[in-house]
């Protein structure tokens, strides 16, 4: 291996000590469960079915309504189906409860008919009355479904038929049938039987039932046989080990105890082309930086740009990612087709970072930078430490399980700055969704704390505006406009947007692709 060029500060061999010292604690936790496998494996990863190792701990439950975690997100799509669906791979939208595209009945009316002989995993049919349940309690404010922000267009849904719903707009949306695949469908009546129950082991009518999930042990899935859609599972079974530990993933993959592993080390990818398929896909997913702006002094915005300027993104990017990433340069990775170029670029500039605190009367700022055991993330953070310490910021790393960080720190408000993966193009790729995630409801409401300022109010203003124009370059312009007012104010925008490398044994895998959003699909993936 090569060594990475050295400079001022932490050099190649400091940076990875730091780093191993950070998660030190986390590791040994994660190796001990990662060997502790379930016994279908049987540690050879050999058999008819598929095995897997995903990066992310179990974090809360299933329930499609407001379940939002990687993990949960990845096995959903196997095992609940809305009515269209994005490809996994493609990300172009395809009918999966859906028997046919919808009907548009005028320019604020649809008709979708559901798939013939469409049945939950417990042999009950798929009604229009479960489809109009799962789209009310998404859209139910007292349920705080975070997927209702996705939907501000739908007035209401109702059954014409026991196989067909109709959907009122409240205004003409072009992405319609695309943003359906927000809302998973879900038996009604297993749910108000007993929801805490379904939350954490869901019914669906996809191709996989999931049989198990333990944060230890995994998950486990089985192949739904009366699965009639058009993504059959061709394996009999799936096991997922939940390995946050990285280096534990790769002795997984190359024991043959799985056949994939997701969010391989930038610093396995070489060693492991030599013997697996490896591919790296550039992606949304980025490493953010979050404010709490309701304390001071973050609640200055020249503070805010202050630390984002003073960060070295590009030797971050080639110390710790090996190149394997894009500083952000708009809201948008560059490769996006509704990219624009940010009026506001964080480019690295001590000189300025220190003059923008000296503007806002800011001196011997103490910070607290809260961020996730992410592995990739956990290598980023010393050097943003380090870049701040440059400015005669003193920096602290408080360095946690995401699910533990965001309940305990982040949801509650006790955190000054924050930074953190995020993805959420596993739901979508438009430019509204991928805005409203993080600007719309939840994040300004409860977590960057900056949703009663002028210029977040602008941005939601911008982004419905967008949804009711008809015109697609008027539309452009809003979303542009909206990405620079998120960028000059800095209270949740992304550092850089990263590859995702994937590896996985193609001699034991057929059809498997790897994904540009976080997870792994085995839609149309079989034992080769």
């Amino acid at each position: 291996m090569t060594d990475l060029p050295r400079g001022a500060g932490l050099n190649r061999r400091d940076f990875l000590r730091y780093t191993g010292m950070l998660g030190a604690a986390a590791a040994i936790t994660a190796s001990l469960s990662a060997c502790s496998g379930p016994s279908s494996t049987g540690g050879s990863g050999s058999g008819t079915g598929i095995q897997a190792a995903l990066s992310y701990a179990l974090s809360g439950g299933f329930d499609p309504m407001t379940s939002s975690s990687a993990v949960a997100t990845a096995a959903n799509q196997h095992v609940l189906e809305p009515l269209v669906d994005l490809d996994p791979v493609t990300r172009k939208p395809f009918n999966a409860l859906a028997k046919a595209d919808p009907e548009q009945v005028d320019d604020t009316t649809y008709r979708v008919a559901i798939r013939d002989g469409a049945t939950f995993h417990d042999g009950s049919k798929v009604t229009a009355d479960d489809v109009v349940f799962s789209f009310e309690r998404v859209l139910d404010p007292d349920n705080e479904s975070l997927f209702a922000q996705f939907l501000p267009f739908l007035d209401g849904v109702k059954k014409v038929d026991e196989q067909t719903v109709e959907f009122k707009l409240k205004y003409a949306f072009a992405l319609f049938g695309e943003r359906l695949s927000v809302v998973r469908i879900v038996p009604k009546k297993i749910v108000e039987a007993d929801q805490k129950k379904f939350d954490a082991l869901p019914t669906g009518s996809g191709p996989f039932k999931l049989t198990a999930a333990n944060a230890g042990s995994g998950l486990k899935f089985e192949k739904f046989d009366a699965y009639n859609g058009p993504r059959p599972a061709k394996a009999p079974t799936m096991t997922w080990l939940l390995i946050t530990d990285p280096s534990a993933r790769v002795t997984a993959l190359q024991s043959k105890r799985v056949q994939v592993i997701e969010a391989v080390p930038y610093l396995n990818v070489e060693e492991l082309s030599k013997s697996m398929d490896v591919e790296s896909v550039q992606s949304f997913g980025l490493l953010f930086l979050m404010f709490n702006c309701k304390k001071k002094p973050f609640d200055d915005v020249r503070v805010r740009q202050a630390l984002q300027y003073a960060i070295d993104t590009g030797k971050m990017i080639d110390t710790a990612l090996l190149g394997n990433a894009a500083a952000a340069t708009g809201f948008l990775p560059e490769a996006h087709p509704d990219y624009v170029r940010a009026s506001t670029v964080y480019g690295h500039d001590p000189a300025k970072a220190k003059k923008l605190l000296q503007e806002a009367g800011v001196s011997g700022l103490e910070v607290e930078l809260v961020t996730t055991d992410t592995d990739f993330v956990k290598d980023c953070v010393p050097l943003i430490k380090q870049s701040w310490d440059a400015i005669g910021v003193r920096t602290t790393l408080n360095v946690g399980q995401s699910g533990g960080q965001y309940a305990n720190k982040i949801d509650n408000g006790k955190y000054q700055v924050m930074a953190a993966p995020g993805d959420p193009s596993v739901f979508g790729n438009d430019v509204d969704l991928l805005m409203r995630w993080f600007y719309v409801g939840t994040w300004p409401e409860t977590r960057s704390y900056n949703s009663g300022t002028a210029e977040a109010k602008k941005v939601v203003e911008l982004l419905d505006d967008a949804a009711r124009e008809t015109d697609e370059a008027a539309r452009k312009r809003m979303w542009a406009e909206a990405m620079n007012i998120v960028a000059e104010q800095a209270a949740l925008y992304p550092i850089f947007h990263r590859k995702l490398p994937t590896a996985w044994n193609g001699d034991a895998l057929s059809g498997f692709k790897p994904l540009a959003t976080t997870g792994l699909s085995f839609l149309d993936v079989g034992r080769a």
